[in-house]
């Protein structure tokens, strides 16, 4: 689903959270656009702040580079469906 959502991402060994937002996201992930490249198999915690939900990730493939910056893949490391408030139709097999 599209969908503009701002997330933090908490990163191992930063500081500070980087700030980003989505571009699609699922029950189970989503596309996040933040200014910084990060590597497939990096674990992330995502953050929404509108809510203070977290969830545990990692980057599943390289990023594409766009003018917003860099379109990132991530996995949660389990179903979260209801991590962005947002309501998932079953899927259909």
């Amino acid at each position: 689903m599209f969908v503009r959502i701002p997330v933090l991402i908490h990163i191992a060994g930063k500081a500070k959270p980087v700030e980003g937002k989505t571009h699609t996201v699922s029950a189970n992930g989503a596309l996040i656009a933040i200014m910084e490249p990060l590597a497939e198999g990096v674990k992330v915690t995502i953050e929404n702040p509108k809510t203070q939900a977290k969830v545990e990730a990692k980057v599943v493939r390289p990023p594409q580079i766009t003018a917003e910056g860099s379109l990132i893949p991530m996995e949660f490391s389990a179903p979260s469906p209801t991590f962005w408030n947002i309501f998932f139709p079953p899927t259909v097999n």
